[in-house]
C-alpha cells in the first residue's frame, strides 16, 4: 500500500465537504432548496456555522485517515483487516449518530390554544386613603380630656377631645351679662322715650291753649312764648330718648353678637369628628398645650381606601378607570383581592416614567394596612381564545411581528406571523400568518431545521 500525505488528506476531505455545503446555499440563494437554520439563528449565519465546522471537521478526519492509513501500509493483512473492522464500525457508528441529529424526528413542545385567557398589567403600589385628614383646634389651650385612640372608629360628630375651657366659659358668662344689661338699657330707654313723649304732649296742648289766650288779650306775650319754648324742649327731649332707644339696640345687637362669638370660641374647645373617619395617629397627650392649628389626631375615611399603584408608561395605553383589576397585599400572598380602577392620574412621574392609577378595593378589607406594599393585576382585555408563544422562541422580533418555528404536516418550518396581546409571562398572542393545521413550537432546542421530520411531545395539539 502506498502511503498518503495526511494534510493533503484532511485539507481534501474538508474542501470536498465545504463545497458541498457551499453549493447547498447557491441553490437556497437561486429558490431551489429550503434554507437551514439552528435554533433562533437565521440562515446567514447557520450557514457560516456549517460550512466552517464542515471543513474543520473534513480536515481532522481526512487528517486522522491518513495517520491511519500510513500505518496500515507498513502493517501485516490481520492487522489490516482488524483495523478495516473497526473503521467500519466507525463510520456505521458515525452513520447512526448522523441519522439520530440531523435526520431522526425531533420531538418538540408546541403552544396549546389556550381559553379565556386575561391580558394584564402589572404595578407595584402602597395601600393609601383619598381622604385623609390632621385635625387640630382652632384655639390654644390645655389638652385636658381625649377620648380616642389609634384604630378607632368614629361617627361623624363624635367628640374627639377637649381643652381646658374654664377661662373661656367664664368670657361667655361676662358677654351674656353684658346682653341682659344691654338689653335692661333698652328697656329704660325705651321707658324714657314714653315719658318725654307723655311730656312733649302736654306741652303741645299748653302752648295751643296759650297761644289762643293770647290772641283773645287773655293771658300775656310772655307766658305765650314760655309755653312755646316748653313745647320745643319737650320736643327735643323726645328725639334724644328716641336716639338713646337706638343707641341701645345697637348695644344690644353688638352684645348678642359678642356673646355668640364667645359661645362659638367655646365649642372651638371641643375637638369633633368632621366624618365618619377611622384613627390612624394621635400625635397629643393629655396636659400638651397646645397652639392653635396644632394637630392632635390623624383620621382617615375608610370608605376611600385604595392603592396608589405605578405602572410602566409602556404598558399603561389600555388602562382605563372601571377595568377589573386584582391585589396581593404584601402579608396575604396567596390572597388575591378584586378590585377596579378608580381613577388614573393625568401626570406620571417624570423620574420613573411611570404612571399613576388609583385602584380601589370591591370590599374594602376589614384589616387594612395603610402604607403596605401591594401587587396590583389589571386586567386590560378578556381574549376568548388563542395561541400564545415564550418571547425566547421567537426570531427577529419586532413590536408587532416576528418569526417562529412551526410543525406542519410532520415537518419543521418558520414563518412570519403577527402578534396581539402580549401577557404578563412575556407570551405573545398570535393573531395573523400561522397555517392552517400547523402548531407553534413553544420551547427552542438543538436540532431544530426547515424541513426536519418532526413529532409533537406529549401527543397531539389541542
Amino acid at each position: 500500500m502506498r502511503s498518503v500525505n495526511p494534510i493533503k488528506a484532511g485539507a481534501a476531505l474538508g474542501a470536498v465537504g465545504g463545497a458541498f455545503h457551499l453549493g447547498r446555499v447557491v441553490l437556497v440563494e437561486l429558490g431551489w432548496g429550503e434554507p437551514h437554520t439552528i435554533g433562533s439563528l437565521g440562515f446567514p449565519l447557520t450557514a457560516a456555522i456549517i460550512i466552517s465546522s464542515t471543513v474543520v471537521i473534513g480536515f481532522v478526519v481526512g487528517f486522522g485517515f491518513g495517520i491511519l492509513w500510513n500505518r496500515l501500509a507498513t502493517s501485516t493483512t490481520l492487522t489490516r483487516a482488524v483495523w478495516l473492522a473497526v473503521c467500519l464500525l466507525v463510520v456505521g457508528g458515525a452513520g447512526v449518530g448522523a441519522w439520530a441529529l440531523f435526520l431522526r424526528p425531533i420531538a418538540v413542545q408546541v403552544a396549546q390554544v389556550e381559553r379565556n385567557v386575561p391580558a394584564q398589567v402589572f404595578g407595584l403600589g402602597t395601600v393609601e386613603a383619598r381622604v385623609t385628614s390632621k385635625v387640630g383646634f382652632k384655639v390654644s389651650g390645655v389638652l385636658v380630656d381625649l377620648r380616642v385612640d389609634v384604630r378607632d372608629r368614629v361617627e361623624k360628630g363624635a367628640v374627639l377631645a377637649r381643652l381646658d375651657d374654664r377661662e373661656q366659659r367664664a368670657r361667655l358668662a361676662r358677654a351674656k351679662a353684658a346682653a341682659e344689661q344691654a338689653q335692661a338699657n333698652l328697656e329704660k330707654a325705651t321707658a324714657n322715650v314714653d315719658k318725654a313723649n307723655a311730656n312733649y304732649d302736654n306741652a303741645r296742648n299748653i302752648n295751643e291753649r296759650r297761644q289762643k289766650l293770647v290772641a283773645g288779650n287773655i293771658t300775656s306775650i310772655e307766658q305765650a312764648d314760655a309755653a312755646k319754648a316748653a313745647e320745643g324742649a319737650a320736643r327735643a327731649d323726645l328725639a334724644v330718648t328716641a336716639s338713646d332707644v337706638a343707641v341701645a339696640r345697637a348695644a344690644i345687637s353688638d352684645a348678642k353678637a359678642q356673646a355668640q362669638q364667645e359661645a362659638a370660641t367655646l365649642d372651638f374647645h371641643t375637638l369633633a369628628a368632621p366624618y365618619d373617619a377611622m384613627v390612624i395617629a394621635r400625635q397629643k397627650e393629655l396636659g400638651s398645650a397646645l397652639a392653635a392649628g396644632e394637630p392632635v389626631f390623624t383620621l382617615i375615611d375608610p370608605e376611600t381606601v385604595w392603592v396608589l399603584t405605578y405602572i410602566d408608561e409602556s404598558k399603561a395605553g389600555e388602562i382605563r378607570v372601571g377595568k377589573p383589576a386584582e391585589i396581593v397585599l404584601r402579608s396575604l400572598p396567596g390572597q388575591r383581592i378584586p378590585g377596579r380602577v378608580a381613577r388614573i392620574e393625568p401626570e406620571s412621574d417624570r423620574v420613573n416614567e411611570e404612571r399613576r392609577v388609583e385602584v380601589a378595593f370591591d370590599r374594602i378589607p376589614d384589616d387594612f394596612p395603610l402604607g403596605e406594599q401591594a401587587e396590583v393585576y389589571i386586567t386590560t382585555a378578556q381574549l376568548d381564545q388563542g395561541v400564545f408563544v415564550p418571547q425566547a422562541a421567537i426570531a427577529a422580533l419586532k413590536p408587532d411581528r416576528g418569526t417562529v418555528w412551526i410543525v406542519k404536516d410532520g415537518h419543521l418550518e418558520q414563518v412570519e406571523v403577527s402578534f396581539g396581546q402580549r401577557l404578563l409571562d412575556g407570551r405573545r398572542e398570535i393573531t395573523g400568518g400561522l397555517p392552517e393545521g400547523a402548531a407553534v413550537v413553544s420551547a427552542l432546542r438543538g436540532g431544530l431545521r426547515a424541513g426536519r421530520s418532526a413529532t409533537i411531545a406529549g401527543g397531539r395539539m389541542r
